[in-house]
């Protein structure tokens, strides 16, 4: 029985991470350490800093992790990739090009007799006004055939640059560390969607860029997948263990 690797918030592209190279070949090195392990990989969003797809043009850059995550799928290695609110706008050039599998929406799946719940998060149990009003208009047809309208050059030039300011907003561009159970927004928001949906397993999350690994119930597990930007961390399940690690370069991976 294989793995199933689970990642997320590599934000690939950034204008705030100057180690930017790096970090590329970090990931695609972690990819191909996996490549014979893994049955399948989900990435939980945010792999990009921008994305946006063009009708005949795509972001410039990236080829080595594209390039790896098309090794994988020729490999016979199911490959899911999970938009967030950093690179929902994509189409099918990753579905085309690469072989993988878009999920625009939360997914709930059966992996080895479990039940998953599956999310990039963002949106889910926020009460940031300011964040839900962006994320609708982001969200909105009409918005994005207009934005489409705007030439690549000026359009990526924007979103990269838009990232960037919304990253250096944050105290040494970090997210908030964790805020306990009772003000945690996805915590509360996976306690209340337990209530009516008992049978899910492990809730899977990204966006916070934190690490968190919580036991909400005897059968119930919840984990926020931190990033890969400083942490390099994943989660990996054999069918009987979910684990949450680190990749450490040099090092056998499970």
């Amino acid at each position: 029985m294989k793995n199933v690797y689970f990642l997320s918030d590599a934000h690939l592209g950034s204008l705030a991470i100057p180690h930017r190279r790096m970090q590329e070949r970090r990931l695609v090195n972690f990819l191909d350490s996996i490549k014979h392990k893994a049955a399948a990989v989900y990435l939980l969003g945010d792999m990009f800093d921008f994305w946006h797809e063009y009708k005949t043009v795509v972001p410039k850059g990236y080829t080595r992790f594209l390039g790896k995550i098309s090794e994988l799928t020729d490999l016979g290695v199911e490959v899911h990739y999970f938009t967030g609110n950093h690179d929902l706008w994509m189409k099918g050039y990753l579905t085309e090009e690469c072989g993988v599998v878009l999920h625009p929406r939360i997914s709930v799946v059966e992996i080895y007799g479990k039940v998953f719940y599956l999310a990039h998060g963002d949106g889910l149990g926020s009460t940031d006004r300011t964040f839900r009003l962006l994320r609708s208009v982001f969200h909105n047809r009409m918005c994005q055939r207009l934005f489409a309208s705007i030439h690549p050059r000026w359009g990526m030039s924007f979103g990269l640059e838009w990232a960037r300011r919304s990253r250096l907003k944050r105290e040494d561009g970090k997210e908030p560390d964790y805020m306990g159970e009772d003000k945690e927004e996805l915590v509360l928001y996976t306690k209340e969607y337990m209530k009516t949906h008992p049978d899910v397993n492990f809730f899977l999350f990204g966006h916070r860029h934190i690490e968190l690994d919580l036991m909400l119930s005897r059968e119930t597990r919840m984990l926020i997948l931190g990033d890969w930007i400083r942490q390099f961390t994943y989660a990996v399940y054999d069918g009987e263990h979910l684990l949450l690690e680190e990749f450490i370069e040099g090092e056998s991976q499970p």
